[in-house]
C-alpha cells in the first residue's frame, strides 16, 4: 500500500472468537416500502432520476451528488437505479458536509444488485476514505476476487489488501477508521451476497458493536468499543480513487486526463435507495429479493 497506507491494520478474529452475543435487535418485518428520511437520517439517495449527472438527496440536509458519465440509470428495486460499470468514471460524488461526520453512530444501507464481482481485493459501494490517513473515516464493500497477473492484465494498486485480507469474496466487508489515534479496524459478513439478485445490504455501528444485516436478517456482529473518526472526506459511491483527480473541465464531472484510468475498485452492478443515519437502526425490511 501506498504512502500513509503503511499504517498497519487489524482485522477482525474469525467470526466465532470475536463476534458479541449481546441481545438480537428487533426482527425484520415485511417489505412495504422504500426507506423513509427520518430525523436520523443523513442523507437518502432513492436515485430515482430518468438521466442526467444529478443526484438528488431525499433527505432535508439536501446532501445532493453528481454522477460520473458511466454511472447510468436503469430500472431499480424501486423505481429507478444507478447502474455502475467497470470504469473509472462510473461513481456518484458527494462533496464533504459536516453533516457526513457521525462519530457515535452510523448505519449505511442499499439495495444492490451485483453483476460481477471485481477483480481485485473490493468494490466499494459506499465510502469516506482516501489514502490519506486524515481522510478516513468508513467504507462498504463488496470483497472481490483476489486476482493478479497473469490471470489479470492490470496488477492492482493494493490500496485495500489489508483490509480484506481475511474477508472472502463477495462478501461484505466494513472498515472505520477509530477516532484515537489507532490503526483502521475492518470486518465482514458471514454470508455471501449473491450476483444477479437484489439483496438489501446493512451494517449499523453504535459505538458497541458492528452488525451487519441481509434481507433484513442479522448475519454477524463484533464487540468495538470506539468512536469513528471525523474527517473531511467525501462521499463516493461505486468506486474508489483518490478525489483530488476529479475535475469538470471539459463538462461532466470525470476523472482527469493523465490520471490513470484503470478501473481497479469499480463496482459493477446497481445501487438502489442508499441510506446513510446517524445511528444504529435496530431492524430493517425482510425480503428474499427477486
Amino acid at each position: 500500500m501506498r504512502g500513509s497506507a503503511a499504517l498497519a491494520l487489524v482485522i477482525a478474529a474469525p467470526l466465532a472468537a470475536s463476534c458479541m452475543h449481546a441481545a438480537r435487535p428487533p426482527g425484520p418485518v415485511p417489505i412495504v416500502a422504500p426507506p423513509a428520511a427520518d430525523s436520523l437520517t443523513v442523507g437518502l439517495w432513492r436515485m430515482d432520476e430518468t438521466g442526467g449527472s444529478g443526484v438528488a438527496d431525499s433527505s432535508r440536509l439536501g446532501l445532493d451528488g453528481t454522477a460520473g458519465a458511466e454511472a447510468r440509470t436503469d430500472l431499480g428495486r424501486f423505481g429507478r437505479a444507478r447502474e455502475f460499470s467497470r470504469s473509472i468514471d462510473s461513481f456518484v460524488f458527494v462533496p464533504y458536509q459536516p453533516a457526513l461526520d457521525t462519530p457515535r453512530g452510523l448505519t449505511v444501507e442499499a439495495w444492490i444488485f451485483p453483476v460481477s464481482l471485481g477483480s481485485f481485493e473490493d468494490t466499494p459501494l459506499a465510502a469516506r476514505w482516501t489514502e490519506q490517513a486524515n481522510d478516513r473515516s468508513w467504507i462498504l464493500s463488496l470483497v472481490g476476487l483476489h486476482l493478479a497477473p497473469p490471470i489479470t492484465s492490470s496488477q492492482s494498486p493494493g490500496f485495500h489488501e489489508d483490509l480484506v485480507q481475511n474477508a472472502e469474496p463477495g462478501h461484505l466487508m466494513f472498515a472505520l477508521q477509530p477516532e484515537v489515534a489507532s490503526q483502521p479496524l475492518a470486518y465482514s459478513s458471514a454470508t455471501e451476497i449473491p450476483l444477479q439478485r437484489w439483496t438489501h445490504v446493512a451494517v449499523t455501528f453504535d459505538g458497541q458493536v458492528v452488525r451487519f444485516f441481509i434481507d433484513g436478517r442479522l448475519d454477524s456482529q463484533y464487540a468495538l468499543a470506539a468512536r469513528i473518526r471525523s474527517s473531511p472526506a467525501p462521499l463516493l459511491l461505486g468506486n474508489y480513487f483518490d478525489p483530488l483527480l476529479l475535475t469538470r473541465f471539459g463538462g461532466r464531472l470525470r476523472v482527469r486526463d493523465g490520471a490513470d484510468q484503470t478501473p481497479y475498485y469499480a463496482y459493477q452492478g446497481a445501487i438502489d435507495e442508499l441510506r446513510i443515519s446517524s445511528a444504529a437502526r435496530e431492524g430493517f425490511p425482510v425480503t428474499t429479493g427477486r
